[in-house]
């Protein structure tokens, strides 16, 4: 009888812990945000509950050359507007600034898909349903960054003024009115 309690308490444990459910979009874009080029990517929590303490990190991994000429892989975390949501709970654009500290800066696509860039994106926050850990990652291949677009408008207000995200659109990216010259890569 101990033995089946124990096994029914670890099975319960293992498939009762909540699972991530976060959507991540399906391109990043680069856009002019406060008067710079800055990358997006956005992110929706599917659970119809909070996360708390929401914390974001964005990497850009690429191959690089030492001085001695060796051949590695490098990881640089890439500064966020705001890396910790106190309390995610319908949407969450994470923002990078390419600025002169950047290691986007001045990078063409053909220059990140040569050193085989990628993005990678990881997100954590407390689960407060099940007062749990949830962790979340997406990669990105650098050729699936747009370039001159922003995401489409996808938080709707009902009559009652109830905010909800439509679904529908949340993937779409349009290509913004203003020139962005220098967001571009040249």
């Amino acid at each position: 009888m101990s033995f089946l309690a124990v096994m029914t308490g670890l099975i319960f444990a293992r498939f009762s812990r909540p699972r991530a459910r976060l959507v991540f979009a399906h391109n990043p874009v680069v856009n002019m945000h406060q008067g710079q080029p800055t990358l997006m990517i956005r992110v929706a929590n599917a659970r119809a509950n909070m996360i708390s303490d929401a914390a974001a990190q964005l990497w850009l991994v690429r191959t690089e050359r030492s001085a001695e000429g060796t051949t590695l892989r490098r990881f640089h975390r890439l500064a966020l507007h705001r890396h910790e949501n106190p309390m995610f709970i319908l949407s969450w654009t994470v923002l990078h600034t390419i600025e002169a500290s950047s290691p986007m800066f001045g990078q063409r696509t053909e220059e990140l898909a040569a050193s085989d860039a990628m993005l990678v994106l990881a997100l954590s926050g407390l689960d407060e349903n099940a007062v749990q850990e949830l962790r979340a990652r997406r990669s990105y291949s650098c050729n699936l960054i747009r370039w001159g677009y922003r995401y489409a408008d996808i938080l709707k207000a009902d009559d009652a003024g109830q905010v909800s995200i439509d679904y529908s659109a949340f993937h779409d990216v349009v290509p913004e009115a203003s020139p962005m010259a220098s967001a571009t890569p040249e």
